[in-house]
């Protein structure tokens, strides 16, 4: 309510209309209050009710925007594609050569799951991939992207003589994806023991190590 001066001077209290979300923006809303409770309750746990609760919503409510629970976890899965691409083509852009993107890149990625630890989970939790073979296609069809992505990178390192020119680029960039899975692994292994960006700065610059060109010797 807000209150306004009638022409007597005493406050008259007026509604205040919010605005109603168009689909869009309330699909989204419900994509983010979905990412946000898988973070606090574990993917598996969150029920569309959860959602509604969390959105001061009817459950009614949450299935006019989307037909299923699998649908919010598919539209939550293209948002994260949409969000982390956007958050690594920006850590490249900035980057002088090909290595230096892709760890760009890589602290870049780090930061974005720190900021929404519910992510790896999501990516990677079993359940979710076995009971929707849409859903694991797309997760897919992600971290394939992701991959041809850095090996790309290699590749453009390989004609730059930055890495061997011996260098596997395919295994190299399924490495990198590994190394980011394990640390987050361990982060949450560990809790608060063990800070994941700490942790990055320490295991990048052995990946680098074991794929810089050498120099030659006599």
């Amino acid at each position: 309510m807000s209150k306004q001066p009638n022409i007597k001077g005493v406050e008259v209290t007026e509604p205040v209309i919010k605005r109603r979300l168009s689909t869009e923006e309330r699909q989204e809303e419900i994509v983010r209050v979905a990412v946000e409770l898988a973070a606090e309750k574990g993917v598996d746990s969150v029920t569309t009710q959860d959602m509604a609760d969390a959105m001061k919503l009817t459950q009614g409510s949450i299935f006019r925007h989307f037909s299923s629970k699998d649908d919010i976890w598919f539209a939550v899965m293209q948002w994260i594609r949409a969000r982390l691409m956007k958050v690594l083509d920006k850590a490249a852009a900035d980057a002088g050569d090909p290595l230096d993107a892709i760890e760009r890149m890589f602290h870049a990625h780090i930061a974005f799951v720190s900021k929404h630890p519910a992510i790896p989970r999501l990516l990677f939790t079993e359940l979710l991939h076995k009971k929707n073979s849409k859903l694991q296609q797309l997760i897919q069809e992600i971290v394939s992207g992701y991959e041809a992505k850095i090996a790309g990178l290699l590749e453009d390192a390989k004609s730059q003589s930055l890495v061997s020119a011996e260098l596997d680029s395919k295994s190299a960039a399924v490495l990198y994806i590994g190394m980011i899975q394990g640390l987050v692994i361990q982060a949450s292994i560990f809790g608060g023991k063990r800070s994941l960006p700490q942790e990055a700065q320490k295991t990048f610059p052995i990946y680098l190590h074991g794929i810089k060109k050498r120099s030659d010797t006599v």
